[in-house]
């Protein structure tokens, strides 16, 4: 992955990369390099900077899914942006093409999720169950394709574990290459038709209004 062709912002504190799908933004179990290394390494060698540079992972998007992702650089920059994140002060919105045309133009899905570790998948419910949390969002289409297929635009309301990939298919649209949420089939390139679009917030620490945006790929 180029990382300085995919960087959309930055600034002392702050670095924004638009992801592409298939890459991890902090590592797990798999031992891939994930996208927070990758961008720990371009800044040193950019820097030229002999000992360790801070990169502090502050949100993750699903690896299938591409778009913006933000990263610190510095740990006051981190602390700052995760208390934003804890508080709500953070919008964010995707892009999403699915399966299927949703019933209504414009709507509000509301439902329960509860996650399934050994599955890796949320459960959706249509009303609360033991250890589910509800989960809001508001969708609009953009507009329709061919192969009965939707562009939609969506506001996450709450930020749950797969929230729009396990809500939009509890619609029965969902997202075009996720067959763990019923897509009919898989994309070539493993990856799934859901992109985080845009992100908005007042700058922590310059306090200034921030909105940083990436076209999807699809």
């Amino acid at each position: 992955m180029d990382i300085a062709a995919n960087i959309i912002y930055e600034d002392n504190h702050l670095i924004a990369v638009n992801k592409p799908s298939g890459i991890l933004v902090q590592g797990d179990e798999t031992g891939d390099i994930p996208l927070s290394e990758l961008v720990k390494e371009f800044l040193k060698k950019r820097e030229q900077k002999p000992g360790n540079v801070f990169c502090g992972v502050i949100h993750r998007i699903d690896r299938p899914v591409s778009g913006v992702v933000i990263l610190a650089k510095t740990s006051k920059g981190l602390s700052k942006m995760n208390e934003l994140f804890r508080y709500g002060k953070i919008s964010k919105t995707y892009m999403a093409l699915v399966n299927g045309v949703p019933l209504e133009p414009e709507k509000e899905l509301r439902n329960f999720l509860r996650k399934d570790s050994q599955t890796k998948r949320a459960d959706v419910f249509n009303r609360a169950v033991e250890n589910s949390k509800e989960s809001v969002l508001i969708y609009k289409i953009l507009e329709e394709r061919e192969k009965n297929q939707a562009l939609l635009i969506i506001h996450p309301i709450t930020g749950r574990f797969h929230q729009i990939r396990a809500q939009l298919a509890y619609n029965k649209t969902p997202i075009v290459g996720d067959l763990k949420y019923g897509a009919p089939q898989v994309l070539k390139n493993k990856s799934i038709c859901l992109h985080a679009y845009q992100v908005e917030f007042i700058h922590p620490i310059k306090n200034e209004a921030i909105k940083i945006s990436c076209p999807p790929p699809f």
